[in-house]
């Protein structure tokens, strides 16, 4: 550290022998005090310009000289102020709201124009909350994962579900992050709602490939997304009522104008109408986000953010869950200068489910608890060159499940598997560097390190053979076991370490158009284990250690983007190939619930995917939307390796549970007035892959199946057509109480999308049939939305 402020040091004071100065500040939303992450900010007739960051922090360096300062940010009027740099200097701005009457062009392009075509960030997706709350989604929910699936490279894990699967990626392999803190289960009500509240978020970005160096842990995808600061203004109140969940979010300011709280919540009532119903079955969520901060001083804030959600549901009288994410996270932002920005944050992450059998009397409790601390520093050296660089480190606590009999005559014996410790850490440095007026360079380093810590037995196999191959049987089968190894607590089991280089350019053709290509590696530590598609809650996390190996990702991406009719039209093309190593795959037949010893039920093999994105957007008018279409390819291959045997599927190349060859949405927003507007989404999905059986014979007078090889079928395909429309009965500008009537209609021509096909015999006439499940068909929605 000592070194890098040294090297600052000369840096600046080369730049002031050219008599360069600095100015920076931080933008903020007029109306609400909101900071504003990602405006543009640029000398006007130069091309010397800077993103403001997740905090609203800017800073851009020039000769000394006389400029106009441009602030333009989406939604938003564009600002501008002369400046005269013959010294550092801090200037804040406060954005207004563009105007929305219907004479005038409505922008809603999701990112300036400048970061489009200039910044080198390959496979980066941002979506407005504004944006996000003209979708139409299953029964009137906004929704910010449905969102997310129809952008292109996305896709959606089934009907109904809040999961999502990137460029042909696994849903474990999507590192979540709400205001840092880690999520594990996207989903409300097993998939129909996502966990996070529309009117609690401000920021949603999601990193598809070229993750930043400053990301760790997953090697498919980042989403980010950062809750609202709270009103420094004014206290508001935000809600709605559904026809099944209803919200409300409260905020304002405090600490006399030094800071200001957010308080969302949100709360289902589907039950009151199943016990009317006098159905058995019960289903309900809530959750809760909080946010806080503090201003010091104009150089140092405080933030203090959480999130509580709870699903709970029974089936009769003999099945009931319940499960829930945890977050809390404190942070300090530090100003060290005109050029110097840093936060440090502190964060706890927890997510568990409880599952109770009244049949056979027990409970199945399990949970995964972090303990994430991380420091990022951002240093703009000058108006070509700045540097991100931090460490983090995260302490994870692993229970993979305590099975606890509920009475005396249970014949269920308690059961506590071993608990798993690790600690993952990282270092990283990243550059964003002008080498020319048309040609940008964004290169980065990240050393991950993983120690899967002690403090149970491990039990050694014959050969360190977890999985053998059974010639006779044709089958893999469990090792043999020769004894166990102790390992005390804390103690280092196994350690491994990567570097993760990650390097991007984008190369400006002219005003309006821009290649970029890029490159990153990406190392994954821990691994869901799953023989679903999507997370459930009955999914558990392992690390990796004596048996399981990292997952390691290769990604390389290339892309043309394209600006049409005075950017009123934009053309955004990626090809992208993606490897990953170590994936892990399951053995037929393979247990994993009550597991103590995963490694026998597993192999491991490769992944890789491949594609072709194409995202067409209509950004001003009163008609606004796009197209995504994406065409690709994902695969696996499990060799037996040294377990022996042919491996999976014969060793060959097969389609992964996340294959989705052709993917086509199209979304729309149509402002006809003052007062009312539509939205759609029309959406077509190659069917998932599936393994059918494709005969059976008779042994010992039972029927038994036979199959085909893994995944070489799949479900229909998939589509459905979503409406909506809103009216807003006042449109006063002086009234305090707004609100809205949302109609929609989910799946308007009542298509029933296949979520599985089962085989069965039928009893009767001994024939067999096969039924496809269908989760929706049509489904009509009505909310009304408020603000005060």
């Amino acid at each position: 550290m000592k070194n890098l402020v040294l090297l600052f040091m000369l840096c600046t004071a080369v730049l002031s022998a050219q008599e360069n100065y600095t100015v920076s500040g931080i933008i903020k939303e007029a109306k609400n005090g909101e900071t504003a992450f990602g405006a543009s900010v640029f000398l006007k007739g130069t091309s010397i310009g800077s993103i403001s960051n997740e905090y609203g922090f800017f800073s851009i360096t020039a000769p000394k000289g006389t400029y106009t300062l441009v602030v333009s940010y989406m939604g938003f009027e564009n600002m501008s102020q002369e400046i005269t740099l013959d010294q550092n200097q801090k200037v804040n701005f406060e954005m207004e709201e563009a105007s929305t009457q219907l004479d005038e062009v409505i922008v809603v392009a999701e990112e300036t124009e400048r970061a489009n075509l200039k910044k080198p960030e390959m496979s980066v997706s941002k979506l407005n909350i504004r944006t996000v709350k003209q979708m139409p989604v299953v029964l009137g929910e906004v929704d910010v994962i449905k969102s997310l699936q129809m952008l292109p490279g996305v896709t959606k894990n089934g009907e109904g579900s809040g999961g999502f699967h990137v460029r042909g990626g696994a849903a474990d392999q999507n590192l979540v992050l709400l205001d840092e803190a880690i999520i594990y289960n996207t989903s409300h009500m097993l998939g129909f709602f996502s966990v996070f509240n529309a009117d609690a978020i401000k920021d949603i970005k999601l990193y598809k490939g070229g993750i930043p160096a400053r990301f760790g842990g997953r090697t498919s995808s980042v989403l980010d997304i950062r809750q609202k600061d709270g009103n420094s203004k004014n206290f508001t109140f935000t809600g709605g009522l559904g026809l099944i969940s209803s919200r409300l979010a409260v905020e304002g300011p405090m600490f006399k104008d030094k800071g200001s709280f957010l308080i969302a919540g949100r709360s289902s009532y589907i039950n009151l109408f199943l016990k009317a119903a006098d159905e058995k079955n019960r289903l309900g969520f809530y959750d809760l986000n909080l946010k806080t901060n503090y201003k010091l001083n104009a150089n140092n804030k405080l933030y203090l953010s959480g999130y509580f959600g709870r699903d709970s549901f029974r089936f009769g009288e003999s099945f009931r869950s319940s499960y829930g994410n945890a977050s809390g996270n404190i942070r300090w932002n530090h100003i060290f200068n005109d050029r110097l920005f840093s936060n440090l944050s502190l964060i706890y992450s927890k997510y568990d489910y409880d599952l109770g059998i009244t049949d056979d009397e027990f409970d199945w409790i399990s949970s995964i608890k972090n303990y994430n601390a991380k420091y990022d520093l951002k240093y703009y050296a000058s108006d070509k060159f700045k540097l991100d660089f931090g460490a983090s480190a995260i302490y994870y606590d692993f229970d993979p499940g305590q099975v606890r009999p509920t009475s005396e005559t249970s014949p269920i014996n308690p059961l506590s598997l071993d608990r798993k410790k690790a600690l993952e850490s990282g270092l990283y440095i990243n550059a964003e560097h002008k080498l020319t007026d048309k040609l940008t360079a964004q290169y980065g380093v990240r050393l991950s390190s993983f120690s899967r810590l002690g403090g149970q037995a491990m039990v050694d196999y014959a050969n360190n053979q977890p999985v053998v191959y059974n010639n006779t049987l044709g089958i893999y089968e469990r090792g043999t076991e020769i004894g166990e190894t102790n390992y005390e607590k804390d103690e280092t089991i196994k350690k491994f370490s990567n570097l993760e280089p990650r390097a991007s350019l984008a190369y400006q053709l002219n005003e309006n158009a821009s290649v970029k290509a890029g490159y990153s590696r990406s190392a994954q530590y821990i691994h869901l284990l799953s023989n679903t598609t999507s997370i459930t809650p009955l999914d558990v996390w392992t690390t990796s250690g004596k048996y399981i190996k990292p997952q390691i990702s290769d990604q390389f991406a290339l892309g043309y983007f394209r600006n049409f009719k005075d950017k009123i039209y934009s053309l955004e093309v990626e090809a992208y190939y993606k490897t990953t190593d170590n994936r892990i795959d399951y053995i037929d037949g393979s247990d994993l619930i009550g597991q103590n010893t995963i490694e026998t039920e597993i192999l491991h093999g490769e992944a890789r995917a491949y594609g072709l994105e194409f995202l067409v957007r209509k950004n001003e008018g009163r008609f606004t939307g796009w197209l995504a279409y994406t065409i690709s390819k994902a695969e696996q291959r499990t060799l037996g390796g040294i377990a022996g045997g042919p491996g999976i599927n014969n060793g060959n190349w097969y389609n992964s549970a996340f294959d989705r060859t052709q993917d086509l949405s199209i979304t729309g927003a149509y402002e006809l007035n003052d007062k009312w507007s539509f939205g759609s989404n029309l959406v077509f999905q190659t069917g998932r892959p599936v393994t059918y059986p494709n005969g059976q014979y008779q042994y010992e007078g039972q029927s038994v199946a036979s199959f085909s090889d893994r995944n070489s079928d799949r479900l229909p395909a998939y589509h459905r057509l979503d409406v909506s429309a809103t009216y807003k009965p006042n449109r006063k500008p002086n009234k305090r109480w707004k609100g809205e009537w949302v109609f929609g209609i989910y799946n308007v021509y009542n298509h029933k999308n296949a979520a599985s096909i089962s085989f069965t015999q039928n009893e009767d006439f001994g024939n067999n049939e096969a039924t496809r499940t269908a989760i929706f068909g049509m489904v009509p929605s009505v909310t009304y939305n408020f603000k005060f």
